[in-house]
């Protein structure tokens, strides 16, 4: 069916409900036999009503024949009259795709009509009372914008909206909302999308009015039909489809039933072509009465600002004489600061070259000074490794003596041949440390004369720390002179480019001006560079003398540390002088000690070991030994006594540690030890 015969855009389209069954009658009340307009100043809306018999009997309302002069009540009128019609259609639209789906097997491609006119009843039910965004291009009225709000309520629906996005045929918000309930529907979802959105009102009230029929109670019931689709499957392919330019006009054919059996069954036909087409006409001459309305509401705007735009040329023609004077001035300004930075820079380089020169020769002096400091250094690690080697011998004299200490311990008749060699030693070891006193003496005169050296550095060095101060000041100076300059300039760029950004295509002539301006700039900037890498340079330079200042007082460090090592070498000389002083004494006792075991020694060779079997009393209290009373061996003269005759322990010459002895050899050793001791 045409457009202009069958279908038309919801609401301004009389609905029609499935046609009736033959044999069933139906009457049309035309707008004709409706009252006229009443006497208040408001303008009724005529209405199409077809009356079914029974279960097919319902109102169709057309859309209003004329506008109202006083608005609110006729649009109120006009949007519930609107969401009745919405309502009916898709109650239809649901109805009818149930139908030829069953008899399909329940799915569906993108080429069943049916299935294509839901989608667009669909669209027309979500269009209905949105809200117009204005823009600079023109109004703006799509139903993605909703639509969108479902992804931050639903986490669900985020990969409908992303696939939605990405796809690259899409253009514009209506193909993008299209392809969102394409996607929505084979999900078996779109009922519960939408009802999450009917659900949370305060946010539709951005894009509906109050009356849409989103907002009313008529959205929960489309979202009741809506559940009953997701018994259907369906197959929908969103590549290739041109979903940006499709049209979405209702066809009514689809809902309408074969009526030839009835009498005067063309008669009635006819009625409602004509009926149709009186409709479309009267909705296209409402579309155009609007369209002739805004565009004389453009018109008078253009006008408008064509006016202004005058105003403001006029004001730009002056406001281009004042800016050409005020450039005028900034150019003379900008001789008289270029010649003075010159000035500045020139005296700025004399300077920095004479202090450059006094640097480098500076920097000469302390090179040699490093140089000498040096080489006294080398000679000194050259002492130190004969210091260590020397200490060396000497650990390894330490042990040897550990050894024959060990040896006179064991071998008595070798101590005579032992002292004589550490007597020896000792001549020796006297004869190095009287070495190492001179050397340490020499070690001590050295570091005098580098502690003067390294004092007279730091005078230098402080001198140099005050010219560089001296030469940073002076810097700084030259800086700031020169950021006073910088900031006048950069101040007069950004009043020049403030006013000359609106009027940019007829001031080429000021911004090749201002480029040359801006290229003297830069050379100013290249020189300002220069210098601070000068500076740069300079202190590096005393960084490193910094650094050689590091090592000289590192090599003090050292100093010291060879000054306490010294210190420790003296002490450990001393204690072995002493250890060796207590050596000789222990070895004259010792000498002693030998004398008197070899005459004990001829005064017990007559002693015997008893047996353990021979002896069966204790024999200084002859008791019986047994059990208890255990038997014990005098390692002195040989017999067996008792635990309390034989008690006492002594160290013996035959045993290194203290062993058992009985009562009455104790004693005697005893009065042998007292005398031995006062002789």
């Amino acid at each position: 069916m045409a457009d202009g015969e069958s279908g038309c855009p919801v609401g301004r389209e009389p609905e029609q409900a499935p046609g009736p069954e033959p044999g069933e009658e139906f009457e049309i009340v035309d707008r004709s036999q409706l009252p006229s307009p009443t006497s208040s100043g408001g303008w009724a809306t005529g209405s199409l009503q077809l009356i079914f018999p029974e279960r097919h009997s319902f109102l169709f309302q057309a859309w209003p024949l004329s506008v109202p002069v006083c608005a609110p009540t006729a649009s109120k009128c006009q949007m519930m009259e609107e969401r009745a019609n919405l309502m009916h259609m898709m109650k239809l639209s649901v109805k009818v795709l149930l139908q030829s789906a069953l008899s399909l097997g329940r799915s569906l491609d993108a080429d069943h009509a049916p299935l294509q006119q839901f989608f667009v009843v669909m669209e027309h039910c979500l269009k209905h009372g949105l809200k117009v965004k204005k823009s600079f291009i023109g109004q703006n009225k799509s139903f993605f914008g909703p639509l969108e709000l479902v992804e931050k309520l639903c986490p669900e629906a985020s990969d409908i909206a992303t696939s939605v996005r990405n796809l690259p045929e899409l253009k514009t918000a209506v193909g993008r909302g299209r392809a969102w309930l394409y996607l929505a529907l084979m999900q078996k979802k779109l009922a519960d999308y939408l009802k999450v959105l009917i659900d949370n009102k305060h946010l539709l009230s951005e894009f509906y009015e109050p009356e849409a029929l989103m907002m009313e109670e008529e959205g929960m019931v489309i979202v009741g039909l809506l559940v009953g689709l997701n018994v259907l499957d369906a197959n929908l392919c969103l590549k290739g489809e041109d979903l940006d330019s499709q049209v979405g006009v209702i066809d009514f054919s689809l809902y309408l039933k074969d009526v030839q059996g009835l009498d005067g069954g063309k008669e009635h036909e006819r009625i409602t072509d004509v009926l149709d087409q009186k409709n479309y006409v009267e909705e296209l001459n409402r579309h155009l009465s609007c369209t002739v309305g805004d565009l004389q509401n453009k018109i008078d705007g253009l006008e408008k600002t064509n006016s202004k735009l005058q105003e403001e040329l006029s004001a730009a023609t002056d406001r281009i004489c004042s800016l050409q004077e005020e450039q005028q001035q900034l150019r003379e300004q900008n001789e008289l600061i270029r010649e003075r930075s010159e000035k500045s820079v020139e005296i700025t380089k004399q300077d920095t070259k004479v202090e450059l020169d006094t640097y480098k020769q500076t920097r000469q002096g302390l090179d040699e000074m490093y140089s000498d400091v040096w080489k006294q250094l080398k000679e000194e690690k050259k002492v130190r490794l004969e210091l260590e080697k020397e200490l060396e011998l000497q650990i390894g004299m330490k042990t040897e003596m550990e050894i024959a200490m060990k040896l006179l311990e064991k071998d008595t008749h070798e101590k005579q041949d032992t002292l004589v060699a550490l007597r020896q030693q000792l001549e020796e070891v006297k004869a190095i440390n009287l070495q190492m006193f001179h050397k340490v003496q020499n070690a001590e005169s050295c570091l005098q004369q580098k502690n003067e050296a390294i004092t007279s550095f730091e005078e230098k060095t402080n001198q140099v720390m005050s010219s560089m101060k001296q030469m940073e000041e002076r810097l700084r100076q030259s800086e700031r002179a020169r950021q006073g300059a910088e900031e006048r300039s950069h101040r007069l760029q950004q009043e020049l480019g403030g006013r000359t950004c609106a009027l940019q295509q007829q001031l080429s002539q000021l911004h090749e001006q201002c480029s040359s301006l801006e290229k003297e700039l830069k050379s100013e900037k290249e020189q300002r560079q220069a210098l601070q890498r000068e500076l740069q340079q300079e202190k590096d330079t005393s960084s490193l003398l910094r650094a050689e200042l590091q090592q000289v007082e590192g090599l003090k460090k050292e100093l010291r540390e060879l000054q306490d090592e010294k210190a420790e070498l003296q002490k450990v000389c001393e204690e072995q002088e002493q250890a060796l002083q207590e050596m000789g004494l222990h070895l004259s006792q010792s000498k002693l000690k030998m004398e008197d075991i070899k005459e004990v020694n001829k005064a017990l060779k007559g002693h015997t070991w008893l047996k353990d079997d021979e002896a069966t009393h204790c024999k200084q209290c002859e008791k019986e030994f047994s059990i208890s009373r255990r038997k014990h061996h005098c390692r002195n003269c040989g017999h067996i006594f008792c635990n309390t005759c034989s008690s006492n322990e002594l160290a013996l010459p035959s045993y290194p540690k203290p062993v058992r002895v009985c009562d009455s050899c104790h004693t005697l050793l005893l009065q042998r030890c007292s005398s031995s001791t006062g002789s």
